[in-house]
């Protein structure tokens, strides 16, 4: 849970940075990689962490821009470019919270939960599904950004 408005910010911007990464090595090809048929595949894993964005801001009470449509752009760099402006707004956002604001518990599906703890739930889901979409970009042949170390081929290198 996130106590002050700094600690977010700080883990934000490591955090976003290293998902839109990972987002920007995807190819228009490799939308469709699954684990294996039937799976989530890496274009529909992609735009899910984009568009939750917006249910976790929902939830903290302020709202993301609107999209032009929820469905899945063909292009992954039409989903890396959603994420990195969601993640640009978050982070201006965050920029008005105050330390008080993060203790403020908000309603979560009938429990109330301070909004610090429902900004780590955001984080805690992108990371979930970031560790996912590496694991298919290797499956797909693409290089693996190194978002928290760096990656095999990174020390190969």
């Amino acid at each position: 849970m996130y106590r002050t408005k700094q600690d977010f910010i700080t883990d934000w911007e490591a955090s976003s940075l290293g998902t839109l990464d990972v987002l920007r090595a995807v190819t228009d090809d490799a939308l469709t990689q699954a684990i294996v048929p039937g799976h989530n595949s890496l274009g529909w894993i992609g735009w899910h962490v984009t568009t939750a964005l917006g249910y976790f801001t929902n939830l903290l009470g302020f709202r993301l821009s609107a999209l032009k449509s929820l469905a899945q752009p063909a292009a992954a760099k039409a989903i890396a470019d959603q994420y990195e402006r969601y993640a640009r707004e978050i982070a201006d956002t965050a920029e008005q919270f105050t330390d008080a604001y993060l203790l403020e518990e908000v309603d979560v599906h009938g429990t109330m939960r301070p909004r610090g703890a429902v900004l780590r739930m955001m984080m805690d889901h992108q990371t979930h599904h970031r560790g996912q979409m590496t694991v298919l970009l290797r499956q797909a042949g693409l290089p693996v950004p190194g978002v928290m170390g760096p990656t095999k081929e990174q020390m190969d290198a």
